[in-house]
């Protein structure tokens, strides 16, 4: 690569850092209260709340998690839970049976493999049954204030319409959306983009002219232009 062209490069992913910055300022802004809408009140707690919101929303989890823990407080009591009665308390979201046999065989090897303890490692999350990379940085973000860029289908819409990265793949769009902002930043960051892409930046119709990011967004008109169409279009709160 030639001279000016290596300058060029590094004019261009300068201008990327500060744009993509930027946006997360204006994010912040917008969305001062943003945080995992999960409810859970330790590691142990988040990781399983995770797992069960797979392909259904947080506020549904919310509703069934309550009863699982009052009824398997750790993971000893969920290890040895009779998987019927688990597949009950959890049948709302959806998927119940798969996700009660994945959530037994975490509270056994957490058991076994870790002293009942969730691990706080990456490398020990994603060791156990069902959890991926996404998982894991949720878990270690929230529960033990270890930064890590989550790539949920939100996340990946965005940095996508944002320019910030081209890519599918989610372990490369973590790298590369990591790569633009501070380690200390990524966690805040995961939380800003869900609220968003929840609120207003939705899959189908975006609310692009109700859009605090409107002028520095390439994707501008996915979604409605006109003001008082895309208003309506803005959740006051998150679905999924």
């Amino acid at each position: 690569m030639s001279g000016p062209t290596i300058a060029a490069a590094a004019r261009s992913r300068t201008t990327l850092v500060r744009l993509a910055r930027k946006m997360d300022r204006i994010l912040a802004e917008t969305y001062p209260d943003a945080r995992c809408e999960l409810d859970f009140t330790s590691p142990w707690e988040l990781l399983i709340v995770t797992v069960l919101s797979a392909q259904t929303t947080d506020k549904r989890v919310n509703t069934v998690s309550p009863a699982l823990f009052a009824r398997y407080p750790g993971p000893a009591e969920l290890a040895a839970a009779d998987p019927c009665d688990v597949e009950q308390i959890i049948a709302a979201t959806g998927f119940f049976r798969a996700k009660a046999a994945t959530i037994t065989k975490i509270a056994a090897e957490v058991l076994h493999r870790f002293d009942g303890a969730v691990p706080g490692r990456l490398v020990d999350l994603v060791s156990l049954p069902g959890v991926g990379r996404k998982t894991a940085n949720v878990v270690l973000g929230d529960a033990f204030g270890v930064p890590g860029v989550t790539v949920d289908t939100h996340v990946g819409r965005l940095v996508r319409r944002f320019g910030w990265t081209t890519e599918t793949d989610p372990v490369t769009v973590e790298h590369e959306v990591g790569a633009l902002f501070l380690k200390r930043d990524w966690t805040m960051l995961n939380h800003r983009l869900i609220w968003h892409g929840r609120r207003r930046c939705h899959a189908r119709n975006p609310a692009c002219g109700a859009c605090p990011l409107a002028r520095l967004c390439p994707s501008y008109g996915e979604g409605p232009t006109d003001p008082v169409a895309a208003a309506r279009l803005v959740r006051a709160e998150g679905r999924a």
